[in-house]
């Protein structure tokens, strides 16, 4: 796990943190002194990550959140003191099944993934501009959690595939303008990770990684200034070159794997 002594931001602003990679990073960033603000949906799973910070010696405030409501997300960082860290990890995921993607989940996967982390980011970034450096000597970081299937059109996922590449190509392009305003922010693209989101898919997922693994890789990128935080590396070069392959190709290819299952909306 990353050591949290060295972490250079006190403050720092988590949504999606009931499960998955969002509690590990919240128990990666817990420690004596530090004032974690954690969102979710699910309240009793994000309570769990609360208590379970608050033993490692945080100060934790819990509130939940849906992302897709800018007005609510807007309030939530405006209740903030201040924000080192923002890490919009926030997501949900779904496939076609095989068959045609339903409207209903491809909204749904939009109004999440990629307006859900606009309505919590732009806030952050007009909070952090307004207030003085931190340790680190910038006003602010946000990290947008995307994935490397964003680098490829999924035929099985289109939308989740498509909306990762939207968030992880804002945030790259913001980045440039951000920096000369002492802010930061970081795009994380992670492999597969071992969460209950991952759980049902019945195609190969290969170099999976634990949760704590994903939260320390993301940190450590983040720490180290990376634009682009992504991991494993053989995950990451295995989909660059996937995102090579002509259109037809992969849609040709894509009938011999088990596709991505529809998740309920």
């Amino acid at each position: 796990m990353q050591d949290v002594t060295d972490l250079p931001w006190a403050h720092v602003a988590i949504t999606g943190a009931s499960s998955g990679l969002g509690r590990a990073l919240a128990l990666a960033n817990a420690a004596p002194g530090r004032v974690l603000h954690l969102a979710a949906r699910d309240t009793a799973r994000l309570e769990d990550t609360a208590a379970a910070c608050r033993a490692i010696g945080a100060e934790v405030t819990v509130t939940q959140l849906d992302v897709r409501d800018a007005a609510a997300c807007a309030a939530w960082v405006g209740g903030m003191a201040r924000i080192d860290l923002l890490l919009a990890n926030a997501g949900i995921s779904g496939g076609t099944g095989g068959g045609t993607e339903p409207g209903e989940q491809v909204r749904a996967v939009f109004e999440t993934n990629l307006n859900g982390v606009l309505n919590t980011a732009l806030p952050a970034m007009a909070r952090m501009a307004a207030q003085a450096s931190g340790a680190d000597g910038l006003r602010g970081r946000i990290g947008v959690v995307a994935s490397v299937v964003g680098f490829v059109a999924a035929p099985s996922a289109p939308a989740y595939s498509a909306s990762k590449a939207a968030v992880q190509r804002w945030a790259e392009a913001t980045d440039a303008t951000q920096r000369r305003r002492g802010i930061r922010l970081h795009s994380i693209c992670p492999g597969f990770i071992r969460t209950p989101m991952t759980a049902p898919n019945r195609f190969p997922m290969p170099f999976m990684i634990s949760p704590e693994e994903a939260a320390r890789r993301t940190l450590a990128g983040i720490r180290s200034g990376r634009q682009r935080v992504a991991y494993p590396r053989r995950t990451y070069a295995l989909f660059r070159l996937l995102g090579m392959v002509p259109p037809g190709l992969m849609a040709w290819a894509s009938r011999a794997v088990p596709a991505k299952d529809v998740s309920a909306v």
